[in-house]
């Protein structure tokens, strides 16, 4: 999945049925919160993101992006009437892999898009946790309690898998809502608490892998075969 953020609608649209019919599956967005929105629930393998925007200029969403650790390895291409060397030197400094400035061709788009897919992290150095009877395979999305599969929603997945890749560390409520929710969702506290209750009882007797530090937060218990 390819996502755009475009408030030009024109463009937009031009972008998208370019990219659905050369092999791709894109989806675009006017505006960031309709695009916040849908990170929620599915990660792009790239985004396609424009400067000049209503409600948050690109630069900013470029910034949160790469600063949150769920979606910092996600490429992203700057698509923006604004190419001065300037510009691009701050959208390369900020994080952007790419950066084609407007007018452009579609084929060359297509071409930066595959160049940068092809680029991207692979997952060659995907780790594997067992913990107890708690086996979980963060690439290819599997969970197991004794050999059992276990189905978690996306931010269970993304929870679980923080942890474990935290296992030594406490970690703070506000440090898993700002990294698995972080830009796109303004909650409380409150709401962790609500996902690990659900994710431990998901995860049935491997469920007291994920120990409760008073006053601070969570961090996993046990050790890792």
């Amino acid at each position: 999945m390819i996502y755009l953020v475009e408030d030009d609608a024109n463009i937009r649209e031009l972008v998208v049925y370019t990219l659905n019919s050369t092999g791709f599956e894109a989806h675009g967005f006017e505006r960031p919160s309709e695009f916040y929105k849908a990170m929620e629930h599915t990660l792009p393998r790239l985004i396609l993101l424009d400067i000049m925007l209503p409600e948050e200029d690109g630069m900013s969403i470029l910034a949160k992006l790469k600063g949150a650790k769920n979606t910092q390895s996600i490429p992203v291409i700057m698509l923006t009437a604004k190419g001065t060397e300037l510009d691009k030197v701050k959208g390369f400094e900020t994080g952007a892999d790419d950066y084609i400035a407007k007018p452009f061709g579609m084929m060359e788009l297509v071409a930066r898009v595959k160049a940068r897919l092809r680029n991207a992290p692979t997952g060659a150095k995907t780790s594997e946790y067992t913990v107890k009877n708690l086996y979980v395979c963060p690439e290819k999305h599997i969970v197991k309690v004794g050999g059992n599969s276990v189905q978690l929603t996306l931010k269970e997945f993304e929870m679980l898998c923080m942890l474990l890749q935290n296992r030594q560390v406490v970690l703070s409520r506000d440090q898993i809502l700002n990294s698995i929710w972080g830009y796109s969702f303004d909650g409380e506290s409150r709401t962790v608490d609500v996902h690990i209750r659900t994710l431990r009882q998901k995860l049935g007797t491997a469920g007291d892998i994920i120990e409760t530090v008073r006053g601070i937060g969570y961090k996993i218990a046990g050790d890792e075969r």
